[in-house]
């Protein structure tokens, strides 16, 4: 049933408690298992560091340029299994789930070969883009050797929103400590002690992200998840082009939130004095990047809850989940950025011994700290756009406020007034805050009751009451 109209501050702060649970209950290991994926990536990096420079650099450069553009499509084209599955499973149509994840491998498969030519061209691409020949020689190497990984995440997604529509987030998290810790093991194994260098790294990490996937697939194979898996269907074939549709909506819509900030190192490059540009603002898209886990962890939950509460029909219930994870967001990307504040002579120590380059990560700290608590927001919002499955409009809006008005603002501060990094970033900030105030406006405008029976077509249409009456009838 859905809650009752809210009066008054205690109505309010007994329903915040409640949502609050059920939220920190899926976005808590939701942050942790985004955390532990995104440490894999972090700890090879770490050990390439001390094979040596050109090691690093092959690995920091696939796995930000190559692996990362591929995680963004592929993390993209999954996301529209969030919002069937979400909403499926809100309804109770359980024995879709299973049927909407084939689909969903079919097309990210699909999507995996055409990246592959990204992969096996990825030295030439590289000196495209201008990075140095050896560099582009060694990444170019390593990018081949990652191509497994590839395949991995185009199993990983689906399963991942599979289970997460179903709120079974804790297996996630479980699974992903331990390949965490084995992935540290045997990084240390292969690539230091028995000096296997680059080679080890890849064979590793390939590993690693091939153990999380089989872990999940066997959970679900187990009989753990009931009527939404009942093994393998012909049905994965019927509809694939509507799906595609809803697919590339989302991917284009968080491509181009990730290539927005890939970006702003590249214009960095071009800059009077780049090497500390590019090193102080890496510095700091690496703290970033942290916080953002966090932030799509709450994504993840709130996806969860508002897909799950528009496919039962209880608007006043997703809109309550959406206060709820804009406030404790809010809240917890203003405790980061405070502490980044209060330490910003100390943390540059951390990731730099130049003096120059912890001079300008200390003078673009406020930058990061408004940009910490701006992108805590953000991507819940987002959240809420694939959970009520606005894909394609919020796709749009982002082409507007980053490309057509961040970046370019960016760039004429940033180089036409001398602004030099802090311009460009500032330029593109503004962007951001566009975009989440558009974002804002769109959700204060929504009639909830109206996306919930949009909501409910939607289940009919990709679900086809036909499929469920078969269904009944067998069981």
């Amino acid at each position: 049933h859905d809650v009752p109209p809210i009066n008054g501050v205690r109505d309010f702060s007994r329903e915040f408690l409640t949502e609050s649970k059920k939220l920190w209950f899926l976005a808590g290991p939701a942050i942790f298992t985004s955390i532990c994926q995104y440490s894999l990536g972090a700890i090879t990096q770490v050990f390439s560091g001390q094979v040596g420079t050109l090691a690093l650099a092959a690995v920091s450069v696939e796995n930000s340029v190559i692996a990362g553009f591929s995680f963004g499509a592929m993390l993209g084209m999954g996301s529209a299994l969030e919002t069937l599955c979400g909403q499926a499973f809100g309804a109770g149509h359980i024995d879709m789930l299973g049927v909407y994840m084939q689909r969903s491998w079919i097309i990210l498969n699909s999507t995996a070969l055409v990246l592959l030519f990204l992969y096996i061209f990825a030295e030439q691409i590289l000196k495209l883009i201008g990075q140095t020949e050896e560099i582009s020689k060694a990444a170019g190497t390593f990018a081949i050797w990652m191509i497994p990984q590839l395949f991995a995440y185009a199993m990983n997604f689906p399963i991942a929103k599979f289970l997460q529509s179903q709120s079974k987030i804790m297996v996630m998290a479980v699974i992903a400590a331990a390949a965490l810790v084995l992935h540290t093991v045997f990084s240390w194994l292969l690539m230091l002690r028995l000096g296997w260098g680059l080679v080890g790294a890849a064979l590793v990490l390939n590993a690693s992200w091939i153990f999380i996937v089989a872990a999940q697939f066997s959970y679900i194979i187990s009989g753990t998840c009931g009527r939404a898996w009942t093994g393998f269907s012909w049905k994965a074939f019927q509809n694939l082009w509507g799906f595609v549709r809803l697919s590339l909506a989302s991917a284009v819509m968080l491509c181009l939130e990730v290539w927005y900030f890939m970006a702003l190192i590249l214009f960095a490059g071009y800059l009077k004095n780049a090497e500390v540009s590019v090193d102080a603002l890496s510095i700091c898209c690496n703290i970033l990047g942290w916080t953002v886990m966090v932030a799509l962890g709450m994504n993840v939950a709130v996806s969860v809850r508002v897909s799950n509460e528009l496919g039962a029909g209880h608007p006043r219930k997703a809109k309550l989940a959406l206060v709820v994870a804009v406030i404790s967001s809010f809240m917890i990307g203003l405790a980061i950025a405070a502490v980044l504040i209060i330490f910003r002579d100390k943390y540059p120590d951390l990731f730099s011994t130049n003096t120059q380059v912890k001079q300008v990560v200390k003078e673009l700290t406020p930058l990061l700290a408004f940009c910490i608590t701006l992108n805590n927001v953000q991507p819940v919002l987002s959240g809420v756009a694939v959970g009520a499955g606005w894909q394609a409009f919020v796709a749009y809006v982002n082409i507007g406020c980053y490309y057509i008005f961040g970046v370019p603002l960016g760039l004429i501060l940033g180089f036409t007034f001398n602004m030099g990094v802090k311009g460009i970033w500032c330029g593109m900030i503004c962007g951001t805050a566009v975009q989440t105030c558009v974002l804002f406006g769109m959700i204060y405008k929504t009639n909830w009751n109206k996306e919930a029976s949009i909501a409910e077509d939607r289940i009919r249409k990709w679900g086809g009451h036909t499929e469920f009456r078969e269904g009944n009838v067998e069981q």
